[in-house]
């Protein structure tokens, strides 16, 4: 997709999200959707050109709030993001902080057994399945 396209785009995003278009979250969504892994602000903020902190943490809280980007747990000191883009989970190696992405929709059914167990919920909204280990290097 042409750069012009790419800009178009995230501008109909923010748009939909109810956001405007600024230069500084069209800027930062266009870093979060290009980096394939969980980042964290101050990674978001070195990729970034004149753009204080502040603002960089009231994007993204924004962008959580709208559902743009999500907060990954990698249990870590740093809160880690992605772009929320697609439905998936993750694989944390515990040594080396190698993370891997994976889909399972046997996992949606699971999540469907449970609430039709449960006898104090009728809706899951959202969920977050991280599992951690060892990759194949570090095991």
């Amino acid at each position: 997709m042409r750069r012009k396209q790419v800009k178009d785009n995230f501008k109909k995003i923010l748009r939909d999200a109810g956001l405007k278009s600024t230069t500084p979250r069209l800027t930062v969504l266009n870093v979060i959707s290009e980096i394939k892994h969980p980042v964290t602000a101050q990674e978001i903020h070195k990729k970034m050109n004149n753009l204080d902190l502040v603002t960089l943490y009231r994007t993204l809280a924004s962008f959580e709030e709208n559902q743009l980007i999500k907060k990954i747990n990698l249990k870590k000191d740093a809160v880690y993001y992605e772009y929320n883009n697609d439905h998936h989970h993750h694989i944390i190696c515990t040594n080396c902080s190698k993370v891997e992405d994976f889909e399972n929709t046997e996992i949606e059914k699971v999540l469907g057994e449970i609430l039709r167990k449960s006898s104090k919920f009728k809706k899951i909204k959202e969920h977050s399945l991280e599992l951690f280990g060892l990759c194949v290097k570090c095991a």
